[in-house]
């Protein structure tokens, strides 16, 4: 699984905490791709973390997106404002677990400031492993999973009729806005990689390189 890791500016001082609770997960490709230390730039928002993490999906660029702000609140409006997305705000170990079982979702948006006090890391430890324990999608209670499975393919057919395409999407908003995005060096990397081959993750990369 190829996992994005997306840090704005009020919570990147978390993402070293991040980082090391997905560390037990070798398995799994991490890619970090927003913001590292707080001092490190381009600054980015929540909104423009929540772009990046909707391109990155949309390209199928990785499998899931971490992200987060001060309470979560912000990045999962943000990231969910675009197609294809399914976003969990997740506080525990019970949410991940529940989330990943019920609604399969590709994206999680974490509290990294609002209650993140002591033992904050070791929550981040216990949510990472029950977020990636099973495999997603098996349902719970297990009676619910084909209903729960029905609602999560009827969630996608109505993504898709809501929202435009991703590269059109791209070529309306504020050209402002995305300009931090296209200094992001693993973000874009990440972007190309999966450009190679498909024609969608090709437009999209095309944008941000050519801002």
């Amino acid at each position: 699984m190829k996992i994005a890791v997306i840090n704005e500016v009020s919570a990147c001082a978390k993402n070293a905490d991040i980082l090391t609770a997905l560390g037990e997960f070798p398995q799994h490709a991490v890619y970090n791709v927003g913001m590292v230390p707080p001092e490190d730039r381009p600054e980015l928002t929540y909104i423009q973390t929540g772009l990046m993490g909707a391109a990155l999906l949309n390209a199928g660029a990785c499998d899931i997106v971490v992200g987060g702000c001060g309470t979560g609140q912000g990045f999962l409006n943000s990231v969910m404002q675009y197609p294809g997305v399914f976003c969990g705000l997740v506080t525990g170990p019970l949410d991940a677990w529940l989330f990943m079982q019920i609604n399969a979702g590709n994206c999680i948006s974490l509290a990294l400031n609002q209650g993140y006090g002591w033992a904050g890391d070791i929550n981040l430890k216990h949510i990472f492993r029950e977020l990636l324990r099973d495999p997603a999608g098996a349902g719970y209670p297990p009676h619910r999973s084909g209903s729960q499975a029905e609602s999560r393919r009827k969630l996608a057919d109505i993504s898709r009729a809501a929202h435009l395409a991703m590269p059109e999407i791209l070529g309306r908003l504020d050209r402002g806005m995305q300009l931090p995005l296209a200094r992001c060096g693993a973000f874009l990397s990440l972007l190309e990689e999966a450009a190679q081959g498909s024609p969608a993750a090709d437009a999209i990369f095309r944008h941000f390189a050519g801002l």
